[in-house]
């Protein structure tokens, strides 16, 4: 497993790379850098390969379902990793947690109601619930001593009869947040009492850093998980995002049907071929790589840190899960078109903006650090000069 290894991606059908000249005005061939979308420049685990090999040499590529081993797969991994025990019957496919949660919007929302949301957050969250004509009620979270804390009492302003659902992001992106079984309890209690639905994306749990530990919210008490929906994936755990495939785990059977049906209302009813098959592979064989993957990507977060807070208005958040550095330049003293354009003209760097998260990801970056490190010591050198420059 090694990570430091450089692997070219052009030409490969890459929406990292081959889409990033048209997105951001970056060319990878005149030395430009994507550290944006969510997923990593590393090779995954050699058990997936194989299991896809295996697949492909069988030849014939006919309308697929998950294997009776993929469910098992799943759920032994959240019992060993997550101490959450899981029934094979709650868990329903997707074609990828994006799908899962405009279906879910769907299903369990009409038009007009309003859906809370926590700010600034993965735009499809935002998407998700505009594009379906709900209402986006927002929930801004606030900084403290560097990381993000929920307001609950801007919270809990927002409850009301149209306000129908939740959708919260565990662990956070992008502020990389471990929420703690208390906040994850009072949150909670808050969508009990006021009938809320409470959805939780936990795509991004497999990948925390110590001390800090990840809280499955439906591990809470059965009580609550009678009421939840959790969104699981192996994609962002081993790099798998080309697979589309997520999981949608419902313990009410009510509502597992409901979903069921919107599933079908929306043609979703078959699986790709291959995305199970990987996820399978990797819950069963790819723990080593990802006890080798965390601590290569906590240094590369170190090394972010380092870098980008000696530079005199420039802060990083603390993460504390997964690699995606957001960067607040709020306090550099310039307009922040005046350093996008410099980022992406000067330092050929391709970093998400911080305003398509939310009114509150105004003056942010997201770097995505997921990369081998002479690729990341390369972007960070020149996104200090670049930022450095702009203070002269």
């Amino acid at each position: 497993m090694n990570f430091d290894q450089v692997h070219s991606r052009l030409n490969t059908s890459s929406v990292k790379w081959d889409k990033m000249e048209a997105l951001f005005g970056v060319s990878a061939k005149e030395g430009g850098i994507p550290l944006w979308v969510a997923d990593m420049d590393f090779k995954g685990p050699e058990v997936v390969k194989d299991a896809l090999h295996e697949a492909v040499d069988r030849g014939i590529w006919g309308y697929t379902v998950p294997s009776d081993d993929y469910k098992p797969a799943i759920i032994d991994w959240m019992a060993k990793r997550h101490q959450w025990k899981v029934e094979p019957d709650w868990i329903l496919n997707a074609n990828g947690i994006v799908h899962a949660l405009y279906g879910l919007v769907q299903c369990f929302t009409k038009p007009g109601d309003s859906v809370i949301v926590q700010t600034p957050v993965y735009h499809k969250f935002l998407s998700a619930v505009t594009d379906n004509g709900r209402q986006l009620a927002a929930n801004p979270l606030v900084k403290n001593d560097g990381v993000y804390e929920m307001d609950f009492d801007q919270l809990v302003t927002l409850a009301g009869p149209k306000t129908t659902m939740m959708i919260l992001c565990s662990p956070h992106n992008p502020g990389g947040r471990v929420w703690s079984k208390a906040e994850l309890e009072r949150v909670a209690a808050f969508c009990l009492a006021n009938d809320i639905l409470l959805i939780c994306d936990e795509i991004h749990h497999d990948l925390v850093y110590g001390p800090n530990k990840h809280t499955v919210l439906g591990s809470l008490s059965a009580e609550l998980e009678e009421k939840i929906i959790s969104c699981t994936a192996a994609s962002k755990t081993f790099n798998l995002a080309g697979g589309m495939t997520g999981n949608v785990i419902i313990r009410n059977q009510r509502m597992r049907d409901q979903f069921s049906q919107q599933q079908a209302r929306n043609g979703m009813v078959l699986c790709n071929m291959f995305g199970p098959i990987m996820s399978e592979a990797a819950y069963r064989g790819g723990e080593e790589w990802l006890d080798a993957l965390v601590p290569y990507l906590m240094a590369n977060r170190d090394l972010v840190d380092r870098t980008l807070n000696q530079i005199p208005g420039v802060k990083t958040m603390s993460l504390q899960s997964t690699y995606l550095a957001w960067i607040d330049l709020s306090e550099l003293g310039k307009p922040f078109a005046d350093i996008v354009s410099a980022v992406q003209g000067d330092a050929k760097l391709a970093l998400n903006l911080g305003p398509a998260f939310g009114a509150a990801g105004a003056d942010h970056l997201r770097l995505n650090f997921a990369c081998p490190r002479p690729v990341l010591e390369e972007a960070l050198g020149r996104l200090e000069r670049t930022l450095r420059s702009l203070q002269s």
